[in-house]
């Protein structure tokens, strides 16, 4: 229990460093720290998610960062298809859950060592009004930030990732928000789905160590505002390269654990 709730205190300092991460990091210091599935680390994993996430985009909101409306669309669309991913969760085997995370974090750690090299100028598919600063609300706006929250709210079920990671990659790339902007709007959509999650995994059965999942929630929100003082002292570009570097870390650790440990058949 003390190695999982100082892998939480460091999950939650990544999240404040890098605006991201929480769901992450959460499942494999789950996974190592009590020896648990991926299906047993994910409703404590969510909580903790969106304790941390739900104050973050707090933060965000005062600050005026959060574009309410669309969180608000992605999240109608992503609530619904987190039971989908829990149900297909419940129904994988552990040691194919934990593969597909792996390939995850490799997709994410490749994405964002190439980021820098993206152009900045190029044509949006989502704009905003150059008077208001707000969203066009066209058809095409609609359907892409449904799509955004359908594919978040699947990999919250699944694999318990929060969304951070899957939302602000699509927000930088299909709109012209800010980094700033694009973080504090995906922490309101993961604390919604993620809370979206929980109540729909413990309709299907699942339970929660209440005072365990309390304790991992506090480290992790501990470590998140330790993070976010020592940010103000990291460059940007050393904080994404190492993020990325981590994940890779991670993945590797996790496919090993997976396959090399434990007989095949």
């Amino acid at each position: 229990m003390t190695l999982s709730l100082l892998l939480a205190l460091c999950v939650g300092m990544v999240l404040g460093i890098t605006g991201a991460g929480g769901g992450i990091f959460a499942i494999p210091a789950l996974m190592m720290g009590m020896a648990w599935a991926p299906q047993q680390a994910a409703p404590v994993a969510l909580v903790a998610v969106a304790g941390s996430a739900a104050l973050g985009a707090i933060e965000g909101w005062r600050k005026g960062l959060v574009r309410y409306r669309a969180a608000i669309v992605m999240t109608l669309a992503g609530i619904p298809m987190t039971g989908v991913g829990l149900s297909v969760a419940q129904r994988a085997s552990p040691t194919l859950l934990t593969l597909l995370f792996a390939a995850v974090l490799l997709t994410i750690a490749w994405r964002l060592m190439r980021t820098p090299m993206i152009a900045v100028t190029h044509t949006y598919p989502v704009v905003l009004d150059e008077q208001t600063g707000r969203f066009i609300w066209v058809l095409n706006t609609w359907l892409l930030f449904l799509a955004f929250g359908a594919i978040t709210g699947f990999m919250t079920g699944l694999l318990a990732v929060g969304g951070g990671f899957i939302i602000v990659p699509l927000l930088r790339q299909f709109s012209p928000l800010s980094i700033h902007h694009c973080i504090a709007t995906s922490l309101l959509v993961v604390a919604m789905v993620s809370l979206g999650g929980i109540v729909t995994a413990m309709m299907q059965g699942a339970t929660l160590p209440l005072p365990f999942t309390l304790w991992f929630m506090i480290s992790m929100v501990t470590g998140m505002f330790i993070g976010r003082r020592v940010s103000h002292y990291l460059p940007e570009p050393m904080v994404q390269k190492g993020f990325a570097g981590l994940l890779i870390i991670v993945a590797l650790g996790m496919v090993f654990n997976a396959v090399i440990t434990k007989p095949i058949g």
